[in-house]
């Protein structure tokens, strides 16, 4: 099996009506996802309040808190200290890992 999911591998994690059945619990996959949803939620070199992140990921799924969180310990979004902004990251780490926090 490979070590990078395919985009298909992606798109199974969606409904028909293109909500998020599950997040998923392989790590791998779940990365899949994460980027998936950087690229197509948030615009690059924008900044987002996070009433604006919670209400992107609502879209897809009712576990925001959960999506939002996976996206910046993930290091596809980055956020200030106080937690009242975030942006995408340019590129995501290969392997999991702690997001730097931003200033």
């Amino acid at each position: 099996m490979s070590s990078h999911p395919s985009p298909r591998s992606v798109a199974d994690l969606f409904s028909a009506e293109g909500r998020l059945v599950a997040i998923p619990r392989r790590v791998g996959r779940r990365e899949a996802l994460l980027a998936h949803l950087a690229e197509t939620l948030f615009e690059s070199g924008r900044v987002y309040r996070e009433p604006e992140v919670n209400e992107a990921l609502k879209s897809v799924h009712e576990d925001y808190p959960a999506l939002r969180r996976y996206l910046v310990v993930g290091g596809f979004l980055a956020r200030t200290k106080d937690g009242a902004a975030y942006h995408r990251q340019r590129t995501a780490p290969v392997t999991g890992g702690a997001a730097p926090a931003v200033a």
